[in-house]
C-alpha cells in the first residue's frame, strides 16, 4: 500500500516532466496525458480497494525525514482516511474527464502544451494536499495548487483582463498563506513538533487540547479559518472566484467548479478536532457560511455570463458546507462535496455547447431572439424581492452588482496601507534614505556593544525596516530591478531580526538564504538580459509579452520568481518555516511581521513576472493600479 501511495503522488509529476521534455507535438502530448491519467487512475483504484479491504482504517506512511534538528522535524509523511479517500476518488474521476475533454477541446490551441503542464502540476499539488500527513506537507501542496491556478487564469496572456485577474486571485492566495504559515508555526509551538493529522483525534480524546488553553486554540482556529475562507472564496473573499473564470473552460471546471474551490472545506475537515473544540469557533464558521450564502446567491442573479453564474452557485454551495461543518455534519459534507463537484464540472463543460446552440438558434430565427426564463416564480409569483419597496429592490440590485463591496473593503484594508507606505519610501531621496539607514544601524550597533540595550529589542526596528522594504517592492512601478532588490533587502532584514532574537541559529538562516540568494541572482541576470534594450520612463510597468519573444529567459525568470517566494523547490521553503519557529520561540508577536513580509514579497515578484512576460507581442498596455 505504501508503494501505491507514492505512485498516486508521483505519477502526475512524471506526466509533468514528460510533457515538459516533449516537443510541441499535439498528438504526442495527448498520448502522454492519456497514459498518465490511466496509470494514476489505476493506482488510485487499487489503493482505495486495498484500503477498503483492510476495514477502512486510517493509514499513515512516513517515507523519510527531509530535515531534522533538536527542536524541528520535517518528515515526508502521507496519510489516508475516509476524507482523503473521498477526495482522491473525486479527483481521479473529474481529472480523467477533463483530460479526455481537453485533448479535443484545445485542438490547435497555441498553449496546448502549456495547459497540460499546468494541470499535471495542479494534480501533483492536489494529491499532495489530500495525502499529506502533516500541515507542513499540506502547505507545500497548497503552494503548488496556487501557482497552477495563477498560471491557468492568465492562460490567455494576450488579453489584459486575464492577467489582472490572475494577479488578483494570487493576492488572495498569498493572504491565505498568512493563515497557513502562522498555523504551521503555531502547531510547532503548541505540539512541540509538526503534528500528524493522525494524532489530532487522539489529542482531543486525551484532553490534551483542553490543557493548551482557550486563547492558543482560538488563535490557531482563526488562522485555519482565514486560509480555508480565502481558498474556498468564502466571506469576505467571495469576489475573486468569478474573475478566475478567465482561464479555459476545462481549467475553470477542474479548479473553481469542482476541486480547488473545495480545498478550504478539506482543510476544515482535516483540522476538525482543533476548531470544533469550542462553540465560539463553530459559530464563526457558521456565520461565514451564512453570509457567503446570502451574498453569493444574490450576486449570482446579476451575472451576465454563464461562468460567473456557475461560480457564484458553487460559492453558495460551499457556504452551505461551512454551515454543515459548524453543525458537526461531516459525513453530509462529503456527500455534498461530491454532488456539487460533479454538477459544477458538468455545467462548466457543457456551457460552451449551450451558448453555441443558442447562437445557432438565434441565427436561424432571423429575428430578435430572447431567452425567457422559467422558474418556480410561475408557481410562486409573490417572491420576497417583489414584495419589497422599489427603492429597496434597486438598492439590493446595486448591492448585488457590486458584490457587497467586498473587493473594495479587502483592498483598502489589506493592500492600500502597504502601497501608501511603499510610495512614501520610494519618494524619499536616496541620499536621505541612506543617511537614515546608516544612522539607525550605527545607533543599534553602539547600543548593543555598549550593553545599553538587549539585542532582542533591536529586532523591533529591524522588523519595521523589513516591512518598509516589502512595501517599497509592492508599490514600485518604475524598475523591476528595484523590486527584486527590495525583496532581497526585506529577506536579509528578516534574517538579521531573527538572529538578533536568537543568535545561535545561524545555520538555519544560511539555509534560508541558500534558496533566496541564488533565486535573486538568477532574476537579476535574467532581467538584465531581458531589458537591456528597454526603457521604463514612458511605460513603467507594461505588458511586454516576453514569454513569446524570449521564452527561455522568461522560463528562467519564472524559476527565479518561484525561488524568491519560497516555493517548495528550494531550501527557502524549509527556511521560512524555520525562521518563523525561531522568531516566535521567545517572542510570539514576531512571527506576524515576518509572515506579512513574505506574503507581500510574493505579490510584488508575481507582478514583475506577469507584466514582463505576459501580453501581446508588438503592443504595450500600460497598467496603473
Amino acid at each position: 500500500m505504501n508503494g501505491l501511495i507514492l505512485a498516486c503522488q508521483f505519477i502526475p509529476l512524471l506526466g509533468f516532466l514528460l510533457v515538459f521534455l516533449s516537443p510541441k507535438n499535439e498528438r504526442l502530448i495527448s498520448t502522454i496525458s492519456a497514459w498518465i491519467t490511466h496509470l494514476t487512475g489505476l493506482s488510485i483504484l487499487i489503493l482505495l480497494t486495498l484500503w477498503a479491504s483492510q476495514g477502512f482504517h486510517s493509514v499513515e506512511y512516513e517515507w523519510f525525514t527531509l530535515y531534522k534538528t533538536e527542536d524541528y522535524h520535517f518528515p515526508i509523511l502521507f496519510f489516508l482516511d475516509r476524507v482523503g479517500a473521498v477526495y482522491l476518488l473525486c479527483v481521479w474521476i473529474i481529472f480523467s474527464i477533463i483530460v479526455k475533454y481537453c485533448r479535443y477541446y484545445l485542438h490547435r490551441e497555441a498553449g496546448y502544451k502549456r495547459f497540460f503542464l499546468n494541470i499535471f502540476g495542479f494534480l501533483f499539488g492536489l494529491n499532495l494536499i489530500i495525502l499529506s500527513g502533516s500541515i507542513d506537507m499540506l502547505f507545500a501542496g497548497w503552494e503548488i495548487v496556487g501557482i497552477s491556478s495563477f498560471l491557468l487564469i492568465a492562460f490567455y496572456r494576450h488579453r489584459v483582463q486575464p492577467i489582472r485577474n490572475a494577479l488578483r486571485a494570487y493576492t488572495i492566495y498569498r493572504f491565505c498563506d498568512i493563515g497557513l504559515l502562522l498555523g504551521t508555526w503555531m502547531s510547532h509551538m503548541l505540539f512541540h513538533e509538526s503534528p500528524h493529522f493522525s494524532q489530532l483525534t487522539s489529542l482531543s480524546e486525551g484532553n490534551i487540547l483542553a490543557s493548551l488553553g482557550y486563547g492558543e486554540l482560538s488563535l490557531l482556529t482563526c488562522l485555519i479559518i482565514i486560509a480555508a475562507s480565502g481558498k474556498s472564496a468564502q466571506f469576505p473573499f467571495c469576489f475573486w472566484l468569478p474573475r478566475a473564470m478567465e482561464g479555459p473552460t476545462p481549467s475553470s471546471a477542474i479548479f473553481y467548479g469542482a476541486l480547488s474551490v473545495h480545498l478550504g472545506v478539506f482543510l476544515l475537515l482535516r483540522t476538525d478536532p482543533i476548531w470544533s473544540y469550542h462553540y465560539v469557533t463553530r459559530a464563526i464558521i457558521f456565520v461565514i457560511g451564512l453570509l457567503t450564502v446570502f451574498i453569493a446567491s444574490i450576486s449570482e442573479k446579476t451575472q451576465s455570463n454563464i461562468k460567473g453564474q456557475i461560480a457564484y452557485s458553487s460559492i453558495t454551495q460551499v457556504g452551505f458546507m461551512f454551515i454543515e461543518l459548524s453543525l458537526g455534519l461531516d459525513t453530509l459534507v462529503l456527500f455534498h462535496f461530491m454532488g456539487n463537484a460533479f454538477l459544477r464540472c458538468y455545467q462548466l463543460l457543457v456551457s460552451p455547447s449551450i451558448i453555441t446552440h443558442l447562437l445557432r438558434v438565434e441565427g436561424a430565427a432571423d429575428t430578435d431572439f430572447y431567452i425567457e426564463k422559467t422558474s418556480m416564480n410561475q408557481f410562486l409569483p409573490l417572491s420576497i424581492r417583489n414584495q419589497l419597496p422599489e427603492v429597496l429592490q434597486n438598492t439590493l440590485y446595486v448591492f448585488s452588482l457590486q458584490e457587497g463591496g467586498l473587493e473594495f473593503l479587502v483592498r483598502n484594508l489589506l493592500w492600500t496601507p502597504f502601497k501608501r507606505i511603499g510610495s512614501w519610501i520610494n519618494a524619499l531621496n536616496l541620499w536621505w534614505l541612506a543617511i537614515i539607514i546608516l544612522t539607525t544601524v550605527g545607533t543599534c550597533v553602539f547600543l548593543s556593544n555598549g550593553t545599553y540595550i538587549d539585542t532582542k529589542y533591536l529586532a523591533i526596528p529591524t522588523s519595521l525596516a523589513m516591512i518598509f522594504a516589502s512595501s517599497s517592492a509592492f508599490s514600485q512601478k518604475h524598475s523591476p530591478f528595484k523590486v527584486w532588490n527590495a525583496i532581497l533587502l526585506s529577506y536579509a532584514l528578516s534574517g538579521v531580526a531573527v538572529l538578533l532574537i536568537n543568535p545561535h541559529i545561524g545555520s538555519d538562516v544560511l539555509m534560508f538564504f541558500s534558496g533566496i540568494f541564488p533565486a535573486w541572482l538568477l532574476g537579476v541576470i535574467v532581467l538584465r538580459k531581458l531589458l537591456k534594450n528597454h526603457c521604463f520612463n514612458d511605460a513603467p510597468f507594461a505588458f511586454r509579452a516576453m514569454a513569446e519573444t524570449q521564452p527561455k529567459l522568461s522560463l528562467l525568470l519564472f524559476l527565479s520568481f518561484l525561488g524568491i517566494v519560497g516555493f517548495p523547490i528550494t531550501p527557502a521553503f524549509l527556511g521560512e518555516d524555520l525562521l518563523l519557529a525561531h522568531a516566535s520561540s521567545k517572542h510570539l508577536w514576531f512571527a506576524l511581521p515576518i509572515t506579512i513580509a513574505f506574503v507581500v514579497n510574493g505579490i510584488a515578484a508575481a507582478r514583475v513576472y506577469l507584466r514582463l512576460c505576459m501580453g501581446r507581442p508588438n503592443e504595450i498596455y500600460t497598467v496603473t493600479d
